[in-house]
Parts: C-alpha cells; sequence; structure tokens
C-alpha cells in the first residue's frame, strides 16, 4: 500500500461514480433519461460500497426518446412515460448526499456529467456544486500508450467483462468504478500521486457552479 490510500482526506472521501444516459434534443442541452450512482469509501484501506441508486427519467417534451437512442440503449418512450421526472429523480439523489460531508463524482469523461448536471442544477443543487474527478486524464497519466481511452477500451486493457447491457447507466457505472479503482491502485504506486490533492490536480474538474462568475463587461 502506497501513501495514497493512506492519506486521511482520501479515507475520509466518499467517491460517488456516476453516469446518465440521454437524449440530445436540437438546439437544446442534453436531457437526462436515466443516472446510476455508486458510492465508494476506503476508510480503512479496504474499499467499500456506501450505496447505490438507479433511476429512469422521464424526459420533457421537447426532448423525445430518438430511434438513435433507442438503438444504444434499448430504452424506449413507453419505458419513460411513468419514469419519475428530473425533479423527482435528481431530488432523490441530490438528498442521499449527507450535507456537509465530502464527497468526488467519479465519471468517465466527465466533462458530460458535469455539464448535464448544472443544468438541472435546480433539482440537485448539492450534487451540482460536488467536483469531480474524470477517469480518461488519470488513465492518460498512469497508462500512457493506450490508442485511446474510451471506457471500452479501458475495460479491455484492465481485463474487465463487457457488461451485459453497455449504455444502461447502472451497468456502466459498475464497470466504470473497476476502472477507477484499478487507476486508484496503479496511482497508489506511483510517488507523485501520494494523497487525494495530487490526485484533484491529474484528474480533477471543479463543478461548473462552483466556478466564479465573471461580471460582464461594460461600455467600449
Amino acid at each position: 500500500m502506497g501513501h495514497l490510500i493512506k492519506d486521511p482526506a482520501f479515507r475520509e472521501m466518499t467517491f460517488v461514480v456516476i453516469d446518465f444516459e440521454t437524449t440530445t434534443p436540437a438546439g437544446r442541452p442534453a436531457q437526462p433519461i436515466e443516472v446510476a450512482a455508486l458510492a465508494l469509501r476506503c476508510p480503512n484501506g479496504t474499499w467499500e460500497v456506501s450505496g447505490r441508486a438507479q433511476s429512469l427519467i422521464r424526459p420533457p417534451a421537447f426532448a423525445p426518446v430518438t430511434p438513435a437512442d433507442t438503438a444504444q440503449t434499448g430504452l424506449t418512450a413507453e419505458h419513460l412515460h411513468t419514469a419519475p421526472s428530473p425533479a423527482q429523480a435528481l431530488g432523490a439523489l441530490d438528498r442521499r448526499l449527507t450535507p456537509g460531508a465530502p464527497y468526488l463524482l467519479v465519471a468517465q469523461h466527465a466533462a458530460t456529467e458535469a455539464g448535464l448536471i448544472h443544468h438541472q442544477a435546480e433539482h440537485c443543487p448539492r450534487l451540482a456544486r460536488t467536483d469531480l474527478l474524470d477517469t480518461i486524464p488519470l488513465a492518460k497519466r498512469l497508462i500512457p500508450h493506450l490508442p485511446n481511452y474510451r471506457l471500452d477500451t479501458l475495460l479491455a486493457h484492465f481485463g474487465i467483462p463487457q457488461p451485459p447491457n453497455r449504455h444502461r447507466a447502472a451497468d456502466d457505472v459498475d464497470v466504470t468504478a473497476q476502472v477507477f479503482l484499478r487507476l486508484v491502485h496503479a496511482a497508489d504506486e506511483d510517488p507523485q500521486l501520494g494523497d487525494l490533492t495530487a490526485l484533484v490536480k491529474v484528474a480533477g474538474r471543479t463543478a461548473k457552479h462552483n466556478l466564479p462568475v465573471q461580471s460582464e463587461l461594460f461600455g467600449m
């Protein structure tokens, strides 16, 4: 065991692996149609699951499920017709976060999740202020010679089997969590990644709601 896993800040952190499936209406932000999250902690050097959540989400009328969405996820308009609204689904997930407790979201290509959460912030204000770790820059730092850093490539590299329902949120969260744990194990053996601060420096992404707001400039 290296220094990273022994870092007190790392041991206090809850890492919430999160994934959304979406529909992408023209000219508007992507809209969630499914979310899954898996909370992981390592308080004593051994990983444990501290929570799990999953929900379908009914998209707004301007963002209907398309044939392309169905081809990728298997989800149809009929599946989502009676699903919880974004306010219900994301509000329920947001209430799972304990006020004042330290969290980091973990995602594959976290910019996607960051943008989606930002646009849904009214429904999940705690989630919207939670910073993220991105598995892609972490993998680039630790495995520098892969041809690309797509999730399927990382699964193949680590010998992690493809999940039965790839491109469904719960299955993608499970395999992303496995990739994250493999990357943390590799990072723990890297002397330059000896604490959570160093890990965040390599792979962190600030939540959009935590970024400073630039004042508008008036006049010429």
